[in-house]
Formats: C-alpha cells, structure tokens, sequence
C-alpha cells in the first residue's frame, strides 16, 4: 500500500517545526515567565508569538507533504553538519576568554569551511566584516555585555 506523504522531506521538516515550538511554548507557558498582554509584553509574550509562528509554518509544511511530490532525502552530510554546530559550540566556550575579536572570526570560517564554494578571500571579508557589524551592533548599539579582548589577552 503506497504512502499517503508525498514529500518526506517536507513532513519532516513540519513535524521538527512543530515539536520544537510545541516544547518551547511548554517551557513559557509551565515556567515561572510572565506573558502580559499585546499592550504590556511580558518576557514570555515575544518568544510565544515566534513558537506560535514555528508551529503554523510546520503545520502548512505538514499538511503540503500530502499534496506536493517532493525529492527523496539525500546523504547525510556529517562533514557540514560538524563545521558549523561545533565552531558555534567553540564561540560560546571560548568568546568570554578569548573575546569577540578573535572568536567571531574563528567561528565565521570555519563555519565557511562548510560549503562547497569555500574561497579563503571571500571568507576572511565575511569574517572581517560580521566581527566589525556584530562589535557595533551588539557591543556599542546594544550595550552586551561581551568582551571584545578576552582575559587571556588580558582585555
């Protein structure tokens, strides 16, 4: 008997989609955070709305998995997957000691690394111009409270 999901690829992305904003709406709504009201947000109001949102584009993805064909799932790409979860993990570990200056740029190519059209110049300007934007942004515009040296260069 043939399947009745046309798209696997789809009915799995909207059921990821449904679970992660399920799971998140269950932590705002089960944890101690305030909702409020449209008028006065709470810390809990913001994030709903964007687990609300998560659920519905994972419900329209669901329900298109039984209308459109859509292509078989191809290779895992372990390669890919490796060079960008764990220089994101490697930020978070190492921002604070070495500082944003020398952890963004760490992050930003070996995530590059990634891709197939990998080039070190275009890598190195990316680097160079996410570093100066995330320091203006969220060091000086927002006020974050990040390092720009870290303690082990004893900024």
């Amino acid at each position: 008997m043939a399947s009745p999901i046309r798209s696997i690829k789809d009915f799995l992305t909207g059921l990821i989609y449904v679970a992660i904003g399920t799971g998140a709406v269950l932590i705002a709504i089960l944890g101690d955070y305030k909702i409020g009201t449209a008028l006065r947000m709470g810390p809990a109001y913001f994030p709903l709305v964007l687990c609300f949102l998560l659920i519905g584009i994972g419900l329209i993805s669901l329900i298109r998995s039984f209308i459109q064909p859509g292509t078989p799932i191809g290779t895992f790409a372990v390669k890919g997957l490796v060079l960008v979860v764990v220089p994101t993990f490697l930020f978070g570990l190492l921002v604070r000691g070495v500082g944003l200056i020398v952890a963004l740029p760490l992050l930003v190519l070996v995530s590059s690394y990634a891709s197939r059209e990998f080039r070190w110049g275009s890598a190195l300007v990316l680097a160079a111009g996410l570093t100066v934007f995330c320091g203006l942004v969220f060091l000086k515009g927002l006020g974050v409270p990040l390092p720009i040296w870290g303690s082990w260069f004893g900024g």
